[in-house]
């Protein structure tokens, strides 16, 4: 505690960062909430007529003029009060994660992202048999802590991680998990507001909304040659946004406190107001991976606020800046915000009740990333792996394969899809009739063609007659099927095309 209140003395005698009041506010209707965010206030939680928001001092001001009930409730930063002494604090989480990977070398790998603005380390711990090499499995990740005082997240990371390596190799189930899939936790993502006892980070900046926003500062994805945007963002947020861009995650969620809820993507859609629901192209999906989670936490399936425990982000409140939208639309990983209690800060008694309520449930999310359909993307001609996208029929979204292994994964409900592999260069090849089932993902692998059929690096006449004699199934004739329809005169089209110079292209959005 000593600790904290000389990081407060030493941030105030720098002048950083400003001073904030949390308030409680009482409003009439979401057009209120407009008029409360237009003064440079922050909504953090949203109940009935009432709100918590998080004002500069300086804009105290324009909170008065709304002429609207309020109620300061805090000043940030501060110093810990008595009872929350056994929360970890940077110092401490640091040292945890050094003790996980000397106990547990064989299974982890501690990387920083980065440092925070006060020079602190984001720490990442990487969980996998194999945690220094790519492989074929998908990637998971469990962020914490984005608000410095929302730190039950960075207990139950902490928790988690004790889990899975102190039951590896003799936990059946967790030691699948550990070897099929490339897991990794970050549970303190703003150490300085942490440190600080403050929402924001050290230059009053609210990471959570702050990732780029969708559509004016990116309309496409990261595949598609969107720039990442990075610049001029917090400094953890970029690093953030770096390390995310460089993987290739699946699913994930962040964790925060002052509800008891999972908060499913959208949290906000052009057009659609806050209040009201804005459904991504996984609707169905993602309800389903929130009660994944929510069902195994009592607390948050019996929720009296929030049906089975789940709430659509923007149905609830839409923000702005927000990580997971940005994830989804971005880099293609499924990404929640799971909100763990209604106190933002409790007493330390109540973490070991926090982790009995959430053990299962995080297990139970995790798995959740092995649900759908997997499998490697390779060049038909060199056997490489290729960074490809990769849609569903009658569905928008995309997803993308690791350019390092080829590997993608692609989370669907049980059902039968038609799904279309591409990449710039490549024929498009269509997998029909994908029959996904209950468990783990089924498998299917594919090859793409240039349509260089004799591989001489030029695609020409040759190409095309090779094609031809596929299709009348000559004695002798290569594989030509391009395009995932079998040998037929759309492979010999193909390869007409590209010898005459015109660039492969993927079905239209609407296919």
């Amino acid at each position: 505690m000593a600790a904290s209140i000389l990081v407060v003395i030493m941030a105030a005698a720098r002048g950083v960062p400003p001073r904030t009041a949390v308030v409680e506010i009482t409003f009439s209707d979401r057009a209120d909430l407009q008029r409360i965010r237009a003064t440079g206030a922050t909504i953090s939680r949203v109940r009935s007529d009432r709100a918590e928001i998080y004002v500069p001092a300086s804009r105290i001001e324009a909170l008065d003029a709304l002429e609207l009930p309020y109620r300061i409730t805090e000043w940030q930063p501060a110093a810990l009060p008595k009872g929350r002494e056994n929360y970890h604090d940077y110092p401490e989480v640091t040292a945890a994660l050094a003790a996980f990977t000397e106990g547990y070398p064989e299974i982890t790998n501690l990387v920083s992202l980065g440092q925070s603005e006060g020079g602190r380390e984001l720490w990442a711990l990487h969980i996998s048999d194999n945690p220094t090499d790519e492989e074929d499995e998908p990637e998971f990740k469990y962020l914490a802590t984005l608000h410095g005082d929302e730190p039950i997240g960075t207990e139950l990371c902490l928790d988690f991680i004790g889990l899975l390596l102190s039951e590896y190799g003799s936990n059946p189930r967790i030691t699948g998990l550990v070897d099929e899939t490339s897991i990794w936790v970050v549970p303190l993502a703003n150490p300085d507001g942490r440190m600080l006892g403050q929402r924001y980070n050290l230059d009053g900046q609210d990471l959570n909304r702050s990732f780029p926003v969708y559509p004016e500062d990116y309309s496409g994805t990261f595949f598609g040659g969107d720039a990442l945007s990075d610049a001029g963002r917090p400094v953890e947020v970029g690093h953030i946004m770096r390390w995310t861009a460089e993987n290739s995650f699946v699913l994930s969620a962040n964790f925060h406190t002052g509800a008891t809820v999972v908060n499913y993507p959208f949290d906000n859609e052009p057009g659609i107001p806050s209040g009201q629901d804005a459904p991504t192209a996984d609707d169905a999906l993602m309800e389903s991976l929130s009660l994944r989670y929510a069902m195994n936490n009592p607390v948050m399936w019996n929720s009296p606020f929030f049906t089975d425990g789940i709430v659509n982000g923007s149905a609830w409140y839409s923000i702005l800046g927000g990580m997971q939208d940005w994830n989804y639309r971005y880099v293609g990983c499924i990404d929640m915000t799971i909100e763990l209690s209604d106190t933002k800060w409790p007493d330390d008694t109540a973490l070991p009740g926090l982790w009995a309520d959430n053990e299962e449930a995080m297990l139970s999310y995790l798995e959740g990333v092995h649900l759908g359909v997997r499998g490697l993307v390779t060049d038909k001609k060199t056997g490489l792996p290729v960074w490809a996208q990769v849609r569903v029929r009658g569905n928008t979204q995309r997803v993308f394969t690791d350019p390092e292994v080829g590997d993608y994964h692609r989370l669907l409900l049980p059902g039968m899809y038609d799904m279309e592999f591409f990449a710039p260069g490549y024929i498009p090849y269509l997998v029909r009739g994908v029959t996904v089932e209950e468990g783990g993902a089924v498998r299917r692998d594919v090859t793409l063609s240039d349509g260089d059929l004799n591989g001489d690096g030029w695609v020409e006449a040759v190409d095309i007659q090779m094609a031809i004699a596929a299709v009348l199934r000559q004695p002798g004739a290569v594989d030509a099927d391009v395009d995932g329809g079998g040998a037929t005169v759309t492979d010999v089209q193909h390869i007409i095309n590209i010898a005459l110079g015109k660039s492969p292209e993927p079905r239209p959005s609407g296919w």
